[in-house]
């Protein structure tokens, strides 16, 4: 509180003398007087460089201006803090929190003192953290609209357990000590609040779901087993600790704030009150607000974006529900959460919501506010060491038992122990969203400004320690390396041909189902194929995963991949008895989706995927449309993929194509070895003919490479017998233009070519085309077949064998 004089002048500036309580803890009651000029009504806009004002640029009455240079300020800190400390594996959070402790009262450098106070002039501090408190409400808002609360009902007991365990455990132990011991930590302490202590237990024991799933991200996991259990049991972890902390603030204010009433007995009648009316609170939200946007969502025709309208609906919706929080006894923020979790996830409602919101208020005004919570806190505060001593052992104690549980559980679990200690490193982590709580909890007089300076030191050191230590110990590709064969050349005979593959557009399905045709799948040569319809994520933050076969559902309207199950469910009814089909769908964002499609290929055995090119052709033969993602994509499958990888160019815009004219062109190498043992499937169908073209160098040349090439070719060569539908012809090759004039020449006589991709095999038959390939995943064969200058309606198969990396 404060007591203030108010004194004018002519020119109507006033004049305040404030007396303000400078430190309200302080048993001493000292008090510190500030005179602060302000004009009323305050000016917004500065006169000008060039105007007759003496006060230069930056007047204190002019906001506007401080207001810009305090962000200009803000940004190129962060940034410069941001360009040394990321080289060293810290999140970028910790950048924006060191430019509030720089700009705040923490850096005490005698010659900042005056470009802080002109940079921070009394009162502009409200301002800046009033806009960008807005931006921090609406990333709260966004992260729970990409929630999908469905997930906790999905989730299995493993994850259950593991959030539970870690949260629950920890805190009540924590509590119960604080509780037990609270005399003996009251003298230690002195003159500190020692009842503040349990804020600090159940702050550290909790887990932020934004939090882990932008950590998860950050280091490209979220697709991993790992990650989805981390994002599972954040998930739990957080809706438990937020309904707790719900019911316990609307209990706690009440007692708190009419303790002459508790003493009368009233007390608990009026927590009773208050609790009823936070339940009313959440039950009137939610039916009125989640019917109300399935309803927009239901009207707006599939694919299309929902209106603006609907979304300025929402956005009204959740500002009426921050305002009914306060009067349920809850913060602002509150009813923002709520009416976040009720958002349907992704497209088209959540989808619009963060297309149109995202950008501005995750990457602009959120660091904004972080750095102004970090301006708030002091570090160089002087702290009983009694105080660190507690306060520090509680946080190590408690992230100790939760680490010890998290581990326990996995061990049980029979889970690898590197991935039980990083998903409790996981579990523990802290950000942005950790931080800002402390901070709120300070302004909140619940956290004195020693406490909440040590807590701010453990978001830091927790968060940079989750981060690193992940990173440093978790591998998502080591599980794919290939220490077992999975290839088709190394298939056992009458063994069923296992494979993945994969589909982004419609137009893909009828090109991967004519490839699958030529395998001619037999009774005593079955074939099993996974086909996963990949489409990226967008409006949520959690993956989904599912199984057709397994009849798994979403909470969604949407009917997923309901083309891709009927087209391949026809393709297994063609093909009874010799055929069986698995259809999934996984939604992913576009730089994880290699791990859905290298995950399943591992857990089903596959020996190959199929892969669809990322170009696709117009019936003159000039190409149509070219899509970077799906490049990008199939480049890290053949990087990481656990078997061999088989990438599909469709170059025929006909639906009627009749592939019973099958070329091979041979050079050597492994990966032209099980380009030829994926073709010989074919001439089980007499149907089909499969013409071999071995082009051989001219230079006499005797190695293993050619030993075992001549070993494969024994079987179209006619050693074990006269096959009719299998012509062999071996072409010398004398010069690399030799090689472009035969593919050229033979482009057009065929419906079908499967090629080896023979990555980074240097031979006399391709040198120098090397430096001419386009595309450099199809081999120099395949960018021959598929260069818009070879004239050819031929579909291409391009082959590569598994890839044996050891670590």
């Amino acid at each position: 509180m404060g007591i203030h004089k108010v004194l004018s002048n002519t020119n109507g500036t006033l004049f305040s003398s404030i007396v303000l309580d400078a430190v309200n803890s302080d048993p001493d009651r000292r008090y510190v007087s500030y005179n602060v000029t302000i004009q009323m009504p305050p000016k917004i806009i500065s006169d000008g460089m060039w105007s007759n004002s003496t006060s230069g640029i930056l007047p204190h009455r002019a906001t506007m201006p401080i207001l810009e240079l305090q962000i200009i300020t803000i940004f190129l800190i962060t940034q410069f803090f941001h360009t040394i400390l990321k080289r060293m594996g810290f999140p970028y959070f910790v950048s924006q929190i060191m430019a509030g402790f720089v700009l705040g009262p923490s850096l005490k450098i005698a010659a900042l003192a005056p470009v802080k106070d002109l940079l921070f002039p009394y009162g502009s501090e409200d301002v800046l953290s009033l806009i960008s408190g807005v931006g921090y409400a609406m990333f709260l808002f966004l992260n729970t609209v990409q929630m999908d609360f469905s997930m906790i009902t999905r989730t299995g007991r493993k994850a259950w357990t593991i959030a539970l365990s870690s949260l629950l455990v920890p805190t009540l132990i924590g509590v119960s000590l604080c509780y037990k011991f609270m005399e003996s930590l009251q003298n230690a302490l002195g003159e500190f609040d020692g009842g503040k202590l349990p804020v600090i237990v159940i702050c550290h024991t909790g887990c932020s779901f934004p939090v882990i799933a932008f950590l998860l991200s950050d280091l490209e996991i979220l697709n991993s087993e790992l990650g989805r259990l981390a994002l599972s049991s954040a998930l739990v972890m957080d809706v438990t600790s937020q309904v707790v902390t719900g019911f316990g603030t609307a209990i706690m204010s009440s007692l708190k704030t009419d303790s002459h009433d508790h003493e009368l007995g009233k007390g608990p009648k009026l927590a009773l009150y208050t609790t009823l009316k936070f339940i009313s609170f959440v039950s009137v939200v939610i039916v009125v607000a989640r019917p109300a946007m399935r309803w927009m969502v239901r009207i707006t025709p599939e694919g299309r974006p929902v209106k603006k309208s609907y979304t300025y609906v929402v956005i009204l919706m959740t500002l009426v529900a921050s305002l009914l929080g306060v009067f349920a006894r809850q913060t602002v923020l509150a009813g923002i959460l709520l009416i976040g979790l009720l958002v349907p996830e992704g497209p088209p409602l959540g989808y619009e919501l963060i297309k149109q919101l995202e950008l501005f208020n995750t990457w602009f005004l959120l660091p904004i506010f972080v750095t102004c919570c970090a301006m708030k806190v002091d570090i160089s505060v002087h702290i009983n060491g009694t105080l660190i001593l507690i306060v520090g052992t509680i946080i190590v104690v408690v992230h100790l038992l939760k680490m010890l549980i998290t581990i326990g559980i996995c061990r049980h679990c029979q889970m690898p122990k590197t991935d039980g200690l990083c998903l409790a490193l996981l579990l523990s982590c802290k950000g942005v969203v950790d931080f800002c709580n402390g901070v709120f909890l300070f302004d909140s007089m619940l956290m004195s400004k020693e406490t909440v300076s040590m807590m701010a030191m453990s978001v830091l050191v927790l968060g940079s320690i989750a981060r690193i230590g992940v990173k440093a110990l978790y591998d998502p590709s080591r599980k794919y390396v290939g220490y077992q064969k999975r290839n088709i050349l190394n298939l056992k005979p009458n063994s069923e041909l296992r494979m993945v593959a994969c589909i982004h557009k419609p137009s893909h399905i009828l090109s991967i189902r004519n490839a699958l045709d030529i395998f001619c799948p037999t009774t005593s040569n079955p074939m099993v194929v996974h086909i996963l319809h990949l489409m990226e994520l967008v409006g949520r933050s959690s993956p989904i995963f599912i199984s057709h076969r397994l009849q798994e559902s979403v909470d969604s309207d949407y009917n997923y991949s309901q083309d891709v199950i009927v087209a391949f469910n026809l393709f297994e009814h063609d093909k009874a008895g010799t055929t069986s089909v698995s259809t999934y769908t996984a939604i992913s964002p576009l730089r994880f989706m290699h791990d859905d499609i290298c995950y399943l290929a591992l857990d089903k055995l596959a020996c190959i995927i199929l892969l669809p090119f990322h170009v696709r052709w117009n019936e003159g033969g000039s190409i149509e449309s070219m899509d970077d993602n799906i490049r990008t994509l199939n480049s890290k499958v053949l990087e990481r993929a656990p078997c061999s990888v088989g990438i599909l160019v469709n170059r025929s815009s006909s639906s009627n194509i009749c592939m019973k004219q099958i070329g091979m062109i041979f050079l050597g190498g492994p990966d032209d070895r099980e380009a030829l043992c994926l073709a010989k499937r074919a001439i089980k169908d007499c149907a089909y003919n499969l013409f071999v073209y071995h082009l051989a160098s001219s230079q006499s040349e005797s190695n293993w490479d050619m030993m075992l090439d001549d070993e494969v070719l024994k079987s179209v060569k006619g050693y074990y017998g006269y096959i009719e539908n299998v012509n062999y012809e071996k072409i010398t090759i004398h010069d690399p233009s030799e090689t472009t004039t035969f593919v050229s020449e033979i482009a057009n006589q065929h419906d079908f070519f499967i090629v080896g991709r023979r990555n980074g095999i240097k031979s006399s038959q391709t040198a120098t085309l090397e430096n001419w390939t386009e595309f450099p995943e199809l081999g120099v064969i395949g960018d021959l077949l598929a260069s818009s200058d070879t004239k050819t309606n031929a579909s291409i198969l391009v082959v590569q064998q598994q890839q044996m990396r050891k670590f």
